[in-house]
């Protein structure tokens, strides 16, 4: 963070100081609410979770260097002490992006939020020191912790946005109001709560709703391939770039394909001019997300060649989404397992068939949620689209929408051993270990809550032990 003195915090938070001996001493170190994390000059945020109370840490975060804590009470430290920790945060965070000389972009979308953020950070921090959301930091304390963790030298910000309701991204952006705000799409994540793809286009359009007036520098980046994304223009003051494979779009993709590892390439097209992208990220969907991040990079002063230049030496920042691994007896495992929905699975699978052309494929999929009363017929569609792509096997994990995704294979045409139910990850495990051979690619993706991401693991060591029964 920007050095602040704890007097100035204070002020900023309505705060109250506490056994603060000199408080024009400052906090140059990062703001943090997890106690390893600590360093000397820290400012550890006390939250009181369920079942962690961040007070109790209060003489172990100032022995390994904090200087102070943000609480709601007194804790015989050295403390700023507030009513409301959270709103505190927020607004310690708004002031600090408003010292900033930086430009903050943000972005939303149903799916792919994380991967195009990295792709962004990856290509302007080419062009400029850059800080980004850490994997998936992107709700009311995760984003001002980002913000925070800002200096001097940043020039670019770029934070991940979620939404589980009408009024989140607002609030967001009025903690870091962005200049240039980026919406990839409007799918069916959290369908259950929102209650219908209007609503989510409702609440995802309130990030072009907060940025400046077109006059004072706002950009809003649309998805011209998303008939709800697009139509956010009449939503906004800023201007709009259009991304996407339409040939309206001021950015798009021209001759994509895929290498024959599943490895998208294309042609990109910016105002400026064109240039060959060839990725290291797998699946053909990455081409939208790498198309959102030039339109970006283009509206920030990159020419199309530096943007290809990047795109194409991009990696994967965040774990278990399409992590690859090639163990040594010649199975690939696909950990795709940090979440799911509909949009992103049928993505997966996709990329899946494309890698596994002249190779045995395994789909190892569970339960996609908050999907409401659209999840037997989603679960359905997964399991029919995994045979029609011709997926050797099916493997649903879990419970009753596991049960679906298996039933919905069946009725495809999958009535043979090309699909089968398990109930939980050790018996995935299990049946994997006994019948995977070498050459066979693995994709393992289900929601979050799922916690598939420990079957990728099993077998992965598995491959490095040398053990399991492949043959």
């Amino acid at each position: 963070m920007i050095a602040l003195s704890l007097a100035e915090i204070a002020e900023v938070v309505g705060g109250q100081t506490h056994d603060i001996p000199d408080p024009s001493v400052q906090v140059t170190g990062p703001v943090v609410r997890d106690s390893r994390e600590v360093e000397p000059g820290s400012l550890f945020v006390a939250f009181v979770g369920e079942h962690v109370d961040g007070h109790d840490f209060a003489n172990a975060v100032v022995e390994a260097g904090a200087v102070a804590l943000l609480a709601s009470r007194p804790v015989g430290v050295p403390a700023i002490v507030v009513d409301d920790v959270q709103s505190a945060l927020g607004a310690l965070a708004r002031h600090v992006v408003r010292r900033l000389g930086a430009t903050l972009v943000a972005l939303t979308g149903s799916a792919g939020k994380t991967s195009t953020k990295d792709l962004i950070a990856q290509v302007l921090a080419r062009k400029a020191p850059t800080v980004f959301t850490p994997g998936s930091f992107n709700n009311e304390i995760g984003l001002p912790l980002t913000a925070l963790s800002a200096t001097a030298e940043t020039r670019f910000l770029v934070l991940e946005m979620g939404a589980r309701g009408i009024g989140h991204i607002r609030y967001l952006t009025d903690l870091t109001p962005p200049q240039i705000g980026l919406v990839l799409n409007v799918g069916t994540a959290h369908i259950g709560e929102f209650g219908g793809r209007e609503q989510i286009a409702q609440a995802k359009g309130e990030l072009v709703e907060a940025l400046p007036s077109v006059e004072d520098g706002g950009v809003a980046v649309l998805n011209a391939d998303d008939p709800l994304v697009r139509a956010m223009a009449s939503r906004t003051k800023a201007k709009v770039i259009l991304f996407g494979e339409s040939g309206e779009a001021d950015v798009r993709a021209e001759n994509v394909r895929l290498t024959d590892s599943g490895q998208p390439a294309f042609r990109l097209r910016t105002p400026s001019g064109a240039s060959d992208v060839t990725m290291r990220l797998y699946g053909e969907h990455h081409v939208s997300n790498a198309l959102a991040a030039a339109a970006v990079a283009h509206e920030l002063g990159m020419s199309a060649d530096e943007i290809a230049t990047a795109l194409s030496e991009a990696g994967s920042l965040s774990r278990w989404r399409m992590e690859v691994t090639e163990r040594p007896d010649g199975v690939t495992i696909v950990n795709d397992a940090y979440n799911a929905n509909p949009e992103s699975m049928r993505a997966a699978l996709r990329a899946l068939a494309a890698m596994g052309k002249g190779r045995r494929t395994w789909a190892v999929l569970g339960k996609m949620a908050e999907l409401g009363d659209e999840a037997l017929a989603e679960h359905d569609a997964v399991g029919r689209l995994a045979v029609r792509l011709n997926v050797g096997k099916l493997v649903a994990v879990g419970g009753r929408e596991a049960s679906w995704l298996q039933l919905g294979a069946y009725n495809e045409g999958s009535w043979g051993e090309e699909s089968v139910h398990v109930s939980d990850a050790q018996a995935a495990v299990d049946l994997l270990r006994s019948e995977l051979r070498p050459g066979d690619v693995v994709l393992v993706k289900a929601s979050r809550s799922v916690g598939l991401e420990s079957v990728a693991q099993a077998l992965v060591e598995t491959g490095a032990e040398g053990g399991g029964d492949a043959r």
